[in-house]
C-alpha cells in the first residue's frame, strides 16, 4: 500500500527570484459542493477510483487543509478494513513528522459507474467503506468531518443526517473551474493536470499492436547484453556504449518541434525512438552503474529531454519485460522531482515499485519524496561524481568495442548516504519551504528468460526457473545485476 499512498502539502510554486514563497489566497469552503469541487486542486489531477482523505488543522476555529493521502479503492470489500486502518493512521503519522497532528479529516470515495451500475449505486455500495475510514479516524481521536462520494458527475455526503437536504439522486459538481476556488488557484498558479489516468498513461508499456515488435526488440538485445553486463570486462564497455546512446537519443528529443498536449507529445517521441534502440537501453539500465549515470541528466536543459526519453523507455516495457520498468521509472521519477514536479514524480516512483516491490532506488526516493527531503542533496553527490570523472570519461569509448576502465569506482546512489536513509525530515533549515494556497473549511496500487546467459529460457506459457527473467539472467556477487530486484533490496525496511 505504501507504494500509492502520499501525504503531502500543497505544491510549490516558485516565485520572480527562482525561490518559494507561501501563497496567502485564503478561500473559506462552507458546503459539501465547495469540498469536491477542491479536490481536484488538492491533488493536481482529478482522482479516479480512489480513497483519498485530506487532514485538517484548527487555525482560529477554521479547518486548514493540510496533508493528504490517496489510494486506490481494494476491488474486494474484505480489504477494506485493513486498508482504512492503514490510510488513516499513515496520514496522522505524516502530518505528526511534519510537526502538527490534524483535529480532524475530510473522506472522498472517488469512482466511476461500473456495467449497470449508476452513481447512487456507487455510493451505495462504498457505504460500508466509508463507515470503516470515519470509525478507523475516530479511534484515533481525529474525526471524519465530512466523507463524500463522488461519481458520474454528482457527489453525495455520507455524513448528511437525512432530513431532506440532499436529494437522494446527489448533487450536480457543476462546471469544472468556475467556482471560488478554481479562480484562485489558477491564480496562485496552481493546475489541474487532468485525470490520474491520464497521467500514468504516459508511463504505462504499451498495450497496442506495436508490443509485439517491442518485445521482439528486447528478446534480441537481451541474448546479446546480459552476457556482457554479468561479465566484469564487458559491463563497463555497455554502460558507455549505451550512455552514448542515450545522450544521442536526449538530443534528437530536444531538437523535436514542440507539441501540445501529453498524447500527442508522447507519440512524437515514441516515433523518434526505435525499438532497438529502446531495447538497448531498457535491458543497458538494469545495471545499476548505468543507471546511477543516466541520473546525471537532472537539470538545466538536460532535465526535459531526459524525462521524455525515461517516459518512453517505461512505455516500452511490454509483455515479460515489465518488470524492467522500474529502472526508466525510477529515473523518471528523480528526474522530475529534482526539476519540482512532485505529482509525476510520486506517480512514477510508486509505478516503479508496482513493476518491483523491491526495487530499493526507487523505494528510497519514494520515502524521501513524501518525506520532503531536498533533492538538491543528491544533485550534489552526482555533480561531484560527474566532475570527479572528468571530461574523458563522460563521452563514449573511442572504440565502442572496448571496455571503458574508469580509474575510480562508479557512484552507488542506494549504498552512498544523499540523505535518502533517514526516515525523518531534515532540520528545519534545509527543508524546502512548500507553498500553499491556504484553503479553510468550515464544513465538514508469465514470465519468460530469452536474456539467460546461455540463451535458454522456458517458452511462453511455462513456468520461468529462478534466473530465467528476461535481462536477469542471474545474480553477481558484486551487487550491479540481480534476478530480484536491484540492489539487493528484497527485505529491505525502507518503506517509501
Amino acid at each position: 500500500m505504501p507504494d500509492e499512498t502520499e501525504d503531502r502539502g500543497l505544491p510549490m510554486l516558485p516565485d520572480a527570484a527562482g525561490g518559494q514563497h507561501e501563497v496567502t489566497h485564503q478561500v473559506t469552503l462552507r458546503t459539501p459542493a465547495e469540498l469536491a469541487d477542491a479536490l481536484p486542486y488538492l491533488l493536481g489531477y482529478r482522482p479516479e477510483d480512489s480513497i483519498v482523505l485530506v487532514a485538517l488543522h484548527d487555525r482560529e476555529r477554521r479547518g486548514r487543509f493540510g496533508g493528504r493521502a490517496r489510494l486506490g479503492i481494494p476491488a474486494h470489500a474484505e480489504d477494506w478494513p485493513s486498508v482504512s486502518e492503514q490510510l488513516t493512521q499513515g496520514l496522522i503519522k505524516g502530518s505528526e513528522r511534519r510537526g502538527a497532528r490534524p483535529e480532524s479529516m475530510v473522506a472522498y470515495l472517488c469512482q466511476e459507474p461500473g456495467a449497470g451500475e449508476s452513481g447512487r449505486d456507487v455510493m451505495e455500495r462504498l457505504r460500508p467503506l466509508a463507515q470503516l475510514l470515519r470509525t478507523a479516524s475516530g479511534r484515533l481521536d481525529v474525526p471524519v468531518i465530512e466523507a463524500l462520494c463522488i461519481s458520474d458527475g454528482r457527489f453525495w455526503s455520507y455524513t448528511c443526517p437525512g432530513q431532506g437536504c440532499c436529494p437522494p439522486e446527489g448533487s450536480s459538481m457543476g462546471l469544472p473551474g468556475t467556482s471560488v476556488l478554481a479562480a484562485a488557484a489558477t491564480y496562485a498558479g496552481l493546475q489541474v493536470r487532468g485525470s490520474l489516468r491520464e497521467l500514468t498513461a504516459r508511463l504505462t508499456p504499451w498495450e497496442t499492436t506495436a508490443a509485439p515488435g517491442q518485445e521482439v526488440a528486447l528478446d534480441t538485445a537481451s541474448m546479446a547484453i546480459v552476457p556482457r553486463i554479468l561479465d566484469d570486462a564487458g559491463r563497463a564497455g555497455v554502460a558507455e556504449e549505451a550512455l552514448a546512446l542515450a545522450r544521442r537519443i536526449r538530443d534528437r528529443l530536444a531538437a523535436a518541434p514542440a507539441v501540445p498536449g501529453m498524447r500527442p507529445a508522447d507519440l512524437r517521441d515514441d516515433g523518434l525512438l526505435e525499438d532497438e534502440e529502446a531495447a538497448t537501453l531498457i535491458l543497458a539500465l538494469q545495471d545499476r552503474t548505468t543507471r546511477d549515470r543516466a541520473a546525471e541528466w537532472m537539470e538545466g536543459d538536460e532535465a526535459g529531454p531526459a524525462l521524455r526519453l525515461w517516459r518512453a523507455l517505461a512505455r516500452r516495457c511490454v509483455g515479460p519485460y515489465r518488470e524492467h520498468a522500474a529502472a526508466p521509472l525510477t529515473l523518471a521519477g528523480w528526474v522530475a522531482w529534482s526539476t519540482g514536479d512532485e505529482l509525476e514524480a510520486r506517480e512514477a516512483l510508486a509505478m516503479a515499485l508496482g513493476s518491483d516491490p523491491d526495487y530499493l532506488f526507487a523505494r528510497l526516493l519514494h520515502q524521501a519524496c513524501n518525506e520532503g527531503l531536498d533533492p538538491e542533496s543528491i544533485r550534489r553527490c552526482l555533480r561531484a561524481e560527474q566532475t570527479g570523472r572528468g571530461p574523458a570519461q563522460n563521452v563514449q569509448s573511442p572504440d565502442p568495442g572496448v571496455p571503458h576502465s574508469p580509474a575510480d569506482p562508479e557512484p552507488d546512489l542506494e549504498t552512498e548516504s544523499h540523505g535518502l536513509e533517514a526516515p525523518t525530515p531534515p532540520p528545519a533549515s534545509r527543508r524546502r519551504r512548500r507553498t500553499r494556497m491556504s484553503v479553510s473549511a468550515s464544513v465538514r496500487p508469465p514470465r519468460r528468460g530469452p536474456g539467460a546467459a546461455g540463451g535458454q529460457g522456458s517458452r511462453p506459457g511455462q513456468p520461468s526457473r529462478v534466473g530465467d527473467r528476461p535481462g536477469r539472467a542471474g545474480e553477481k556477487a558484486d551487487g550491479h545485476l540481480h534476478a530480484s530486484g536491484d540492489g539487493g533490496g528484497r527485505g529491505a525496511e525502507e518503506d517509501g
